[in-house]
């Protein structure tokens, strides 16, 4: 593909209608093409919302809705006819089928789907997963990457197909999967291969910036955010003052030396390899050593290779499936043990090693990189402690995004004190 034109093309279209994407967020956490009896209770992403009443949900103490909302379901039913083909043109209204997808602290996801006794006339897909965007805290120039980035991973056979392309989000293709939980990341086979898959997805080469400017600059525009940030809600206030007597400016000065000192190579990065953003494959084509796909792509980028081994051993304490307030639980003590940090690795470098005969110390690099990952998880405490404190002001999700916040720093200074 050309992806210089298809990346200028995307931009135009965001650009020209930027102003409509809705304030809702942007990270999953759950896989997004599993369909879950909890659904989000959420005014339509479509219309936009004023947040100048803290949308943090913390009245939805009974769990979430289930209601796909007239406006969703009108628009969704136009994207489908415009960008599909087949009976995805002629079907009536009234056939159209949609449901809630579990996942949403990020995007807004939607299976849409033909009808059992609706025929397909050409090769148009039954189903296919609608995203409608959160909040562009990344910027448009992100979602162009993004889209860019997706067509490209979906033309490698790397990730899902991509159908179609608009403002406020786009049509992917739905796989069969079963929804991975928090506790299975630690399991032996899916930790060696999930790491496997971490070290091709590192070995690519995409058409983007290659410098490492993603971690920091999104940290620095983060803190900006948080430190000018005004809340009116009183539980808000109360938690933000609590935030605030960390000094986080002055924590980032320190994160930003002790990383400086912590060698780490700049590679293509995922930036969010978590259970809700790996696919466990269903269709019976995939070995049982090639069951995963790493998906959802919104925080790609060149970056330091020690950030995504650290954000996904942060990863393993927090289950977002949990259906009472706050909507996830964190279990500290469920951080990966050296072991276990030690299986993963193995497995990573003799993928990326798989091809080469040149003799490494291997016992060296291992080590290296058990300092490397843990000290950039301290980066993921605290990029994600920023965008929690974020989200808390803007998102319409149902979610306890200032206690997720806290829960993010305390464990950030107790990591902190291990590897600094």
């Amino acid at each position: 593909m050309n992806s210089f034109k298809d990346m200028q093309t995307v931009k135009a279209t965001y650009e020209r209608t930027a102003e409509t994407v809705p304030p809702d967020v942007k990270k999953q956490v759950e896989s997004p093409l599993v369909l879950n009896q909890r659904h989000l209770r959420t005014h339509s992403p479509l219309l936009g919302a004023k947040c100048d009443d803290d949308s943090e949900a913390e009245s939805f103490r009974d769990g979430r809705s289930e209601e796909v909302d007239r406006d969703t379901r009108e628009k969704a039913i136009n994207w489908c006819r415009d960008f599909l083909s087949g009976s995805w043109k002629t079907i009536e209204d009234a056939d159209f089928q949609i449901s809630i997808v579990s996942g949403g602290l990020s995007n807004l996801l939607y299976l849409c789907s033909l009808p059992d006794y609706v025929q397909c006339v050409e090769d148009e897909p039954r189903q296919v997963l609608l995203r409608v965007y959160g909040a562009i805290l990344q910027g448009v120039d992100s979602l162009v990457l993004e889209s860019v980035m997706f067509a490209i991973l979906a033309e490698r056979a790397l990730g899902p197909k991509l159908y179609g392309v608009f403002p406020l989000g786009r049509l992917e293709q739905y796989l069969p999967n079963t929804r991975m939980r928090t506790n299975q990341l630690s399991d032996p086979a899916i930790s060696a291969e999930i790491a496997t898959k971490l070290a091709r997805f590192h070995n690519m080469v995409m058409p983007f910036n290659k410098k490492p400017k993603w971690l920091f600059g999104t940290i620095d525009k983060y803190m900006e955010q948080v430190m000018n940030i005004s809340f009116v809600r009183d539980a808000h206030v109360k938690k933000y003052k609590k935030l605030m007597k960390l000094d986080l400016p002055a924590e980032l000065r320190s994160l930003r030396a002790l990383l400086a000192a912590t060698p780490s190579p700049v590679v293509f990065c995922h930036n969010d390899v978590q259970e809700g953003n790996i696919l466990m494959l269903e269709d019976g084509k995939h070995s049982s050593a090639e069951r995963l796909m790493l998906i959802d792509f919104e925080y790609s980028s060149y970056n330091y290779r020690g950030f995504d081994f650290g954000n996904h051993f942060c990863e393993w304490m927090y289950d977002y499936t949990y259906n009472e307030w706050p909507f996830y639980k964190a279990t500290p003590e469920n951080y990966p043990t050296r072991e276990q940090q030690l299986l993963f690795i193995r497995s990573y470098l003799a993928e990326q090693h798989k091809d080469t005969n040149v003799a490494v110390d291997q016992t060296q690099i291992e080590e290296d990189l058990i300092i490397e990952a843990n000290r950039y998880a301290l980066a993921s405490h605290f990029l994600w402690g920023l965008w929690s404190i974020i989200q808390a002001k803007i998102s319409k999700i149902e979610f306890g995004y200032m206690d997720y916040a806290q829960c993010r720093f305390d464990a950030y200074f107790k990591q902190k004190k291990l590897f600094s």
